[in-house]
């Protein structure tokens, strides 16, 4: 027999260290573990227990990991229920499947690639799974919770996808537990097969009603994994942040949670009955079902039913074009349906029911920009980028000038094309409506700071903050280059999310006052090397940009 390896003695010997330094108690922490690299994965190390039965996660310095835990299970197009409960104890510790969904088409751009570093999983249609990242199990204390909602609209995405996710950092900082999570997306989310009977009358809000499951879940279950269920932060990025949105005007999940953040993702509006049903039956149509044959549809190939789900989304949204509907999302979104969503999220009004509920709402400052995409826009010249302007602005160009050069008097050339109007007047707006409420407070910022990455190709595009909110930018260097600058920002923005998620308030060491949001003051922190506050800074620039609607969501 060769002699054991150094290497392997050496783990031997820790753990057997570790099991006799805890006294083999489930879910315990030795004093003195840190953040180090230092994995324990055993059945002694860290269970807790759920309401469907044990979950074993592993220990990583002083956190305790669970990932792929269901939360619920659910047919096609069904409502989600309670998962089957299971004997003995249930290995956590990878990630399970992720909703099935079209091809990333990011992949096909190699500095895309590699800036994002996305992880797609596995798909899998049993995937109501989520994934926790906590300082103690079982130990009486009542942590702030912090749920992650993913981006990628209501079609694509995974409570894993970006390295930024990871919520190791930020749990270990604020002490919270954070979780992210899987849901259905796309044609197995929002299909609205409401038209062909009672069956299926949430069909076309089941990715809605996962996340409310989720919710349930947290609260029934999050006290064995430390948290507090009676202080629980929902936030999410882009269509994440469109989710924020929605679940704040979804009666099902009042109670659920206590603070928001909608970060690049006020969602206004979302689909009306009358065109996600058109969808519905023109899927069907595709697929050369009769209405009698509906339940084939539970039969019926993923690919397939995608494909049939795609083309017939591209054909009712041409119709409500021409009947002068105009939306950056349109087709897999939740649906203004009179039951699960009684109406629209922030449309008139905001919702009675999230009054009280603080709100944390933001945007990066180029988001979708057009110098990453569109290499010519990154050397332009003013001239050229006037002439670009005119396009849209005709005889307002001036006026739009004018009012650009007060808001950003610093401005570089490329800025004129790169600057968002897409998220920023939505979510301008909807602090109006929220403030008008006269409720809990709402905390406006925008976030400026410019990656170096690539020549500094991506700027501050869309996605560049969560690797700061996280305090990921080391583990996301490729988006952020992982510098000391980098580092600095992450530390004064999650500081501001855990403050915020623990009290309501995000002022945090390092940052100027941070004051709530009103019309009349636009108090908005500007997150950059040097953060600060701005007043209607751009309000001028917005009344113009606002004749020219590019809408959000």
């Amino acid at each position: 027999m060769k002699p054991m390896k150094p290497v392997i003695r050496l783990i031997f010997v820790w753990a057997a260290a570790l099991s006799s330094a805890c006294g083999g108690a489930v879910g315990t922490k030795c004093a003195g573990t840190d953040a180090s690299g230092e994995i324990a994965a055993s059945a002694r190390t860290a269970v807790t227990r759920t309401e469907a039965g044990d979950v074993a996660g592993y220990a990583q310095g002083d956190l305790f990991i669970f990932k792929g835990i269901p939360y619920a299970k659910a047919e096609r197009f069904m409502p989600p229920q309670a998962p089957d409960k299971w004997e003995g104890v249930r290995s956590s510790r990878a990630y399970g499947p992720t909703c099935p969904q079209g091809v990333r088409g990011g992949w096909q751009s190699d500095e895309h690639a590699f800036a994002f570093d996305w992880d797609d999983g596995y798909p899998g249609e049993d995937c109501l799974r989520a994934n926790i990242w906590t300082p103690g199990l079982n130990d009486g204390r009542k942590r702030p919770v912090m749920v992650w909602l993913h981006g990628g609209g209501y079609a694509a995405g995974s409570g894993q996808e970006l390295p930024s996710y990871d919520g190791a950092n930020l749990a270990r900082k604020g002490d919270v537990v954070v979780v992210t999570l899987n849901h259905r997306l796309n044609v197995l989310g929002f299909l609205d097969l409401s038209g062909f009977g009672e069956k299926y009358a949430a069909s076309g809000n089941a990715g809605l009603l996962d996340l409310v499951a989720a919710l349930k879940w947290v609260n029934r279950n999050i006290a064995a994994f430390g948290g507090d269920p009676a202080n629980v932060t929902i936030f999410g990025q882009s269509g994440g942040g469109g989710k924020v949105s929605t679940l704040l005007a979804t009666p099902a999940a009042a109670g659920l949670f206590h603070k928001a953040v909608v970060q690049s993702g006020s969602m206004l509006r979302t689909m009306e009955q009358k065109y996600s049903q058109r969808i519905g039956a023109a899927a069907v149509r595709e697929l050369g079902l009769r209405p009698s044959e509906i339940d084939k549809l539970k039969t019926i190939p993923y690919e397939q039913l995608l494909a049939a789900g795609e083309k017939a989304v591209a054909r009712v949204k041409a119709e409500a074009e021409k009947e002068g509907i105009s939306t950056f999302i349109f087709g897999w979104a939740p649906t203004v349906d009179g039951e699960v969503l009684p109406a629209q999220p922030f449309d008139p009004q905001a919702p009675a029911q999230s009054k009280d509920i603080p709100l944390m709402i933001g945007t990066t400052l180029h988001e979708f920009t057009m110098s990453t995409y569109v290499p010519f826009f990154r050397t332009i010249s003013e001239e050229q980028a006037v002439e670009f302007l005119r396009k849209k602005y005709g005889d307002r160009t001036d006026e739009f000038m004018a009012a650009f050069r007060k808001a950003y008097p610093d401005y570089q050339p490329k800025d004129l094309a790169d600057v968002d109007f897409v998220f920023r007047p939505g979510a301008v707006e909807q602090a109006r409506i929220k403030t008008a409420q006269q409720g809990a407070p709402v905390y406006m910022y925008l976030f400026g700071w410019e990656s170096p990455v690539m020549d500094g190709m991506l700027r501050s595009t869309h996605c560049m903050e969560i690797p700061f909110v996280f305090d990921n930018t080391v583990r996301h260097a490729s988006m952020t280059g992982g510098g000391r600058e980098a580092q600095a920002l992450a530390d004064r923005m999650s500081r501001a999310w855990i403050n915020f998620a623990r009290t309501g308030n995000p002022n945090a060491d390092g940052l100027p006052a941070w004051e709530p949001y009103t019309p009349d003051n636009g108090a908005t922190m500007y997150f950059d090397n040097d953060c600060r506050i701005l007043h209607n800074h751009d309000k001028e620039l917005l009344e113009v940009v606002r004749a020219f609607p590019t809408r959000g969501f």
